[in-house]
């Protein structure tokens, strides 16, 4: 909402603008009325609105045209009086006043006009009869009234309209010549509603309509109100309520009708919480709220926020079988104003048979975009509505900023659960296949995969004594010459070669030489295509020796061209290495410390998956 409001007098002189202003300020009628009123500010406290508001007085008398203009740009709305007792300050309005201030506003964004008859102690008649024709041909006339600056009758309630046309402006919202909301607003209230059916079955039942009116109202409704709702949208509409519950439509129509009834403060209020300013567009503060994140630090996901994002699929798994359809995906997003996931998520994650995205692999997206693009996690997490759903103050809340790296090496331990790991290696040499092998995916499933939806990241969760963790791959392009410190930095490294290309390996001794021979980053040397003929390597060692020479553990052999899914063992080792960066090559080498890691994995994937079974079966 905003800050001020800034209220604009303007009319034909002596037809008691300055009066208005002085009855209100003083709260009786002025013996002496000066030309024009200094601007006053109502303090926020003692508005019905809580904020504070300017009043600014114009005498033609006193002021050039220039003057005027200026504050008809400065204004936030524009009080028109005209005197009921003068027909020529009546016509003025449209022949001249109204037409002065468009010329002088943008036509997209109105200022909205207020009609003022003044001086209604004068006569017997009202002058609406007059004025109802011009508030139907001109839009921006917010509504009208008829006051006495003298007896003091209507004096608060013009100012209070005045505040509301800009607090609570009816032109975002509703066309008058169609007799119907407008399609941004319709589009606003729809993803207020998908966020607030909370089991997506299309209607609002009486649980999710209590906690719609204690979020928006800060007070649940009785259940007898909750009928007499229903009830209205019942006698006026056949498919408004279904089940006991409020549809889409019956919801649309129950705001149709509060702004029809002149409550424009109920559909503003609502919308204000969902995070909408008065363009109904999302807010930058709402979609992106403040969070500082110190040097050497990474952003992961909290529980609560894992649990939120496992209710929003749990919402949209609608066949039950804990992968998202095309079609159940689309709905998922149905809340954003854009598709935020392409076709290469797809091949980012697990996927199921079809190649659709599994339960983990949902999960593992969105703890990518957590740790590489945070700000776009927080505004992803802004259109699924996080910080209304958990009653929290921001999506910040989602986030948890992990302590700084060189503070994990010290105390060596660490607390965090994403681990990046880059992957280099000359061109052809399986770094690809190598990401897709850590989803489970064998070289005749990779073939499947077209190359404009070809993904550089491929992220899943490994098990290292027990503990789940991610462990995120980044494929790094082979240009030598150009490794930023983005490809650079990371928890571990893998430099692949191609056991049967004789030039490969050269690659991986030039980047270890040139990036990490000094780097606390653990390196792992892959020798990739381990079922293909082992050629002999150009270089002057060979992989074995440079291995040995560097203090490295040996190349580890891997093939992705198997008959079932790849072993993933290798990715449990690399897990293993960015969590104990500290430990020595002997540590490593150590068939013991292997076996402890990887039994704990086995033994926790087999727990995983059947507590996942049985959460399935509660679902």
């Amino acid at each position: 909402m905003r800050k001020d409001v800034r209220i604009l007098l303007v009319g034909e002189p002596k037809v008691g603008k300055t009066s208005l202003i002085m009855s209100l300020v003083s709260e009786e009628f002025p013996d002496e009325v000066p030309l024009r009123a200094e601007e006053i500010t109502i303090p926020a406290d003692v508005t019905p609105e809580r904020v504070p508001t300017h009043i600014v007085d114009y005498s033609e008398a006193e002021q050039s045209d220039e003057q005027l203009y200026q504050e008809i740009s400065k204004a936030n709305v524009i009080c028109i009086v005209y005197s009921v007792n003068n027909k020529k300050s009546i016509e003025k309005v449209t022949s001249h006043w109204i037409p002065l201030i468009n010329e002088r506003t943008d036509k997209d964004s109105r200022v909205p006009l207020i009609l003022v008859g003044n001086k209604s102690d004068l006569v017997e008649h009202s002058s609406m009869e007059t004025i109802l024709p011009i508030m139907n041909q001109y839009s921006e006339i917010e509504t009208c009234v008829e006051c006495s600056a003298k007896n003091l009758k209507n004096i608060s309630e013009l100012f209070y309209y005045a505040q509301k046309a800009v607090l609570h402006p009816t032109g975002p919202l509703y066309s008058p010549e169609e007799k119907e909301m407008k399609p941004s607003c319709i589009k606003a209230l729809t993803r207020i509603f998908k966020i607030s059916d909370l089991d997506n079955d299309g209607i609002l039942n009486d649980n999710e309509l209590n906690f719609f009116q204690r979020t928006c109202f800060n007070i649940p409704l009785a259940p007898q109100a909750l009928e007499d709702v229903k009830n209205v949208v019942r006698k006026n509409m056949s498919d408004g309520v279904k089940d006991n519950g409020l549809t889409l439509k019956g919801f649309l129509f129950l705001h149709t009708l509060f702004i029809q009834r002149g409550r424009h403060e109920t559909t503003w209020t609502v919308l204000r919480r969902f995070g909408y300013d008065d363009d109904l567009e999302l807010t930058q503060e709402y979609l992106f709220p403040l969070l500082k994140i110190p040097p050497d630090c990474t952003t992961e996901l909290n529980h609560n926020a894992y649990l939120f994002l496992q209710s929003v699929f749990d919402k949209h798994d609608k066949d039950r079988d804990c992968a998202l359809s095309p079609d159940e995906l689309k709905d998922l997003f149905k809340v954003f104003p854009y598709m935020p996931w392409g076709p290469d998520v797809n091949n980012t994650v697990c996927t199921n048979e079809q190649g659709w995205i599994t339960y983990q692999g949902y999960l593992s997206q969105w703890t990518l975009t957590t740790y590489l693009d945070v700000q776009r996690c927080l505004e992803y997490l802004g259109y699924l509505g996080y910080s209304i759903i958990q009653e929290q103050e921001s999506q910040a809340a989602a986030i948890t900023i992990t302590r700084n790296k060189r503070i994990d090496l010290q105390k060596k331990q660490t607390q965090r659960s994403v681990f990046r790991c880059n992957v280099l290696g000359a061109r052809g040499c399986g770094k690809s296949g190598f990401l897709q092998a850590s989803l489970g995916r064998n070289l005749a499933r990779q073939k499947r995969i077209r190359e404009d939806h070809k993904s550089y990241y491929a992220i899943s969760t490994t098990y290292v004594y027990g503990q789940e963790k991610y462990l995120l791959l980044h494929e790094v392009l082979p240009d030598f010459e150009f490794l930023s410190e983005a490809d650079l930095a990371c928890d571990v490294v893998c430099l692949v070669y191609d056991i049967s290309n004789p030039r490969s390996f050269e690659y991986c001794a030039k980047v270890y030489k040139k990036h990490f021979l000094d780097s606390k980053t653990p390196c792992v040397i892959i020798a990739a295509k381990s079922d293909l003929h082992e050629a002999r390597q150009y270089y002057s060692l060979s992989p074995l020796d440079f291995c040995r020479k560097h203090k490295l553990h040996p190349p580890q052999m891997f093939t992705c061209n198997t008959p079932e899914a790849p072993s993933k063992d290798i990715y449990t080792k690399l897990t293993t290495m960015a969590m104990y960066p500290h430990m020595t090559q002997a540590d490593l080498k150590n068939s013991t410390f292997w076996l402890r890691a990887s039994v704990g994995a086995t033994v926790f994937a087999v727990l995983g998956f059947a507590m996942y079974k049985a959460l399935l079966k509660q679902r």
